[in-house]
């Protein structure tokens, strides 16, 4: 890979963590209005209109077959769908704010997949930034009251499998960019979400006979300007750069750029949704990003310099 590639593949990643940052707040505002499975049905029908546009012009070609389609399923399975449906339930039981902040696991949980499925190496230090940045999502979980018999711990766990699928997704997606273009594998994840989350939406619907809720939302503003918000900037583009930048650099690298999501994301609810960050949410915030920081940087080659020195 030349340096111009690598230049443009960190860019698309650093665009990619601006627009998830905010994405967390875009969410919470939608969910004023709306349920989070017509959010996300709303959201994908706003990703596939904007994929397809561009596809039905010919300006984009999309040569997907069967066995293709078979191979690319499971990704799409991580992301969207599990990923967003988690994290969007999540948001229901948790502030914006800690959502971003446990949200930053999945670098770490993204290291211990690329180990285990792609074979990358992991140094001592490495393996001690994992440790710090469990603890921070420890520290954030007791402090906050953690107790399974408690409804509000309900949201810390279903993001933190939110960030378990997005790594699923970052490993799975690193070798598939290899053999399918950009915009195939982005239109077929976005194709997949639409169909889920709208199948699943309006059979519920049908079935309780409240069909009219299902377009409701769309008399609002607020959610209009969000899901418009979140279904072409932080589901279509984000799916656009992120499967571009995860075809140029390791899977472990582009992850790291999530914890400039996570900052934002803490900005955005204090700042727009008047959250409240308490001292333990800053601590553990510092763990996490000082770990994940630590397992991405102090690789092998990092380490070598140090051993020479």
């Amino acid at each position: 890979m030349n340096r111009k590639d690598k230049k443009q593949a960190y860019l698309a990643a650093l665009m990619n963590a601006l627009i998830i940052g905010f994405s967390f707040l875009f969410v919470k505002l939608a969910l004023t209005v709306s349920n989070p499975l017509d959010t996300l049905a709303h959201r994908f029908t706003a990703s596939f209109i904007a994929a397809t546009i561009p596809v039905l012009f010919g300006w984009i070609k999309i040569k997907i077959s069967m066995k293709d389609l078979r191979r690319i399923l499971p990704l799409a399975l991580l992301y969207p769908a599990l990923f967003f449906a988690l994290q969007a339930y999540g948001l229901l039981y948790t502030t914006s704010s800690e959502a971003g902040i446990i949200q930053a696991m999945a670098p770490i949980f993204t290291m211990i997949l690329a180990t285990y499925f792609l074979q990358e190496k992991s140094t001592y230090w490495q393996k001690l930034s994992v440790l710090l940045s469990v603890g921070g999502v420890i520290l954030i979980i007791i402090m906050k009251g953690a107790s399974f018999q408690s409804v509000s711990l309900l949201g810390p766990i279903l993001i933190l499998l939110s960030a378990l699928a997005i790594s699923g997704y970052n490993v799975l997606a690193r070798p598939l960019t290899k053999q399918f273009h950009v915009m195939e594998l982005t239109y077929v994840m976005i194709t997949i979400g639409f169909l889920v989350f709208n199948g699943i939406s309006i059979v519920q619907h049908v079935m309780n006979g409240s069909i009219q809720l299902y377009f409701q939302p769309l008399t609002s503003p607020i959610f209009l300007i969000s899901i418009l918000y979140l279904g072409i900037l932080s589901s279509l583009v984000t799916a656009l750069l992120a499967t571009y930048a995860l075809s140029k650099i390791e899977a472990t690298k582009m992850s790291v750029f999530g914890n400039l999501a996570t900052l934002l994301s803490m900005v955005a609810g204090v700042i727009f949704l008047d959250e409240t960050l308490s001292y333990y949410h800053l601590i553990g915030a510092v763990m996490i990003i000082l770990g994940v920081l630590g397992t991405n940087l102090l690789d092998q080659k990092a380490y070598k310099k140090v051993v020479k020195l």
